[in-house]
């Protein structure tokens, strides 16, 4: 592959927006979207319907209303928690090449956290809420689409872009959404950040969510203990199989994050809800956790208690395949073009990726800025890796507008790798 006038064009385009693509995200940042805060994430999806619409005007926005998802309170009643839409922007959906673009525009700092606002350390990066994970990567995803609109052979890559407001807390009401348009697409690009130095992930752990909530019977703790039945114990009993699970299979892990129940501590507590996170390597290791994890919920049940396992395994594995390598390959050899050296790694992290893999489609789903420390108050990104990056997706989407990337062929190879 080389570089061809027409495609210095485009990348000179986005150089000449490196510092309009970093102040939009800042003002972005700007606004608290954590994943429980409804009107910010309101606010944030209008931010991002505006700016979509006025960057590409021939472009089709609708919002997608998404199902309100079920979780289980901290009293082992059953709670529904509502979804701001998710954001559709197509282009060209008959065009013989298919691209599925996807971001969230949510963030794991609520309304009340103090981190709230961007700030450039003493070394050049800028240090704030969601500026690589990923209001930066959605920045970068627009300037890349925007600039490939320019050029003469877009004709031939039709896109969609699915922006969701619930990736951090597991995509479960986003995941119907991800699945349609995923089956739809030749090639997937995620927005999750690159390591600092820009590698990317390259296989991924599957994983899932679960809430065990047991029911007992509530006693005084003094007067009448034998008559009760203990439902925290219960839940301690069911905590410590699940710990067990871990180096029982190679890759496999289960962390028990937290239990909640009880009163005063003369009352024999009556409910509990005991809460875990898994990570698998492989189908087969899901297969397992399944068989394991229901055996360890009966070392809570009997004798006046019961037992109720709630949740799932809600993203499959992301294997490194063949059609995998070959697109990171090919990931690789256009980011040398632009004289960058792209190297990738395994991640036990998930992401919208992992939902697309598991729809047949081939994807990298490390394509934002450059940055580090996400989930954290130190979260940052290099704002030189704007443009950098948005090079390096908008390069792609023209190569395989040409051809010299076979985004069909590898979608085919989906269905023969192993």
């Amino acid at each position: 592959m080389i570089l061809n006038a027409q495609e210095r064009v485009v990348l000179e385009s986005i150089a000449e927006q490196g510092e309009d693509m970093v102040a939009r995200a800042v003002n972005w940042c700007g606004v608290n979207s954590g994943s429980r805060n409804l009107a910010g994430l309101d606010a944030t999806h209008g931010l991002l319907a505006h700016a979509w619409g006025q960057a590409l005007p021939d472009a089709a926005l609708e919002s997608v209303g998404l199902a309100d998802t079920v979780e289980i309170s901290v009293d082992g009643r059953e709670a529904s928690n509502r979804h701001t839409p998710s954001l559709l922007v197509t282009m060209r959906p008959d065009a013989p090449v298919q691209v599925v673009l996807t971001g969230h525009y949510d963030t794991v700092f609520p309304a009340a956290s103090p981190f709230q606002t961007v700030v450039a350390r003493a070394d050049g990066a800028l240090n704030g809420p969601g500026i690589a994970d990923m209001k930066g990567g959605i920045s970068v995803m627009l300037a890349a689409l925007e600039a490939f609109e320019r050029y003469p052979g877009r004709g031939a890559v039709g896109w969609r872009v699915l922006l969701s407001p619930d990736e951090e807390i597991g995509s479960l009401a986003s995941a119907p959404v991800l699945a349609r348009i995923g089956k739809l697409g030749h090639v997937g690009m995620t927005y999750e950040p690159a390591l600092a130095d820009g590698t990317l992930a390259a296989a991924r752990k599957g994983s899932g969510n679960f809430h065990v909530r047991v029911a007992g019977r509530s006693a005084h703790a003094g007067r009448a203990f034998h008559e009760g039945r203990n439902a925290i114990t219960a839940a301690a009993r069911i905590a410590g199989a699940l710990d067990s699970l871990n180096g029982a299979r190679d890759g496999v892990t289960v962390n028990v994050a937290r239990i909640d129940g009880g009163s005063a501590l003369n009352v024999v507590p009556d409910i509990a809800v005991a809460r875990f996170n898994v990570r698998f390597p492989d189908a087969e290791g899901a297969r397992w956790l399944e068989g394991a994890i229901a055996g360890a919920c009966r070392c809570g049940e009997g004798d006046g208690l019961s037992v109720s396992l709630h949740g799932g395994l809600t993203r499959a594995a992301k294997p490194l395949n063949g059609a995998q390598s070959a697109l990171l390959g090919a990931v690789r050899d256009v980011g040398a073009l632009l004289g960058q050296d792209i190297a990738w790694k395994p991640s036990g992290g998930v992401c919208e990726g992992n939902n697309l893999f598991a729809v047949g489609l081939p994807n990298v789903d490390t394509l934002g800025v450059r940055g580090g420390d996400i989930h954290s108050d130190a979260e940052f990104a290099w704002p030189d890796s704007f443009v950098e990056r948005a090079q390096l997706s908008a390069l792609m989407l023209i190569k395989m507008a040409s051809g010299e990337v076979d985004a069909i062929g590898l979608r085919s190879m989906m269905e023969t790798s192993a």
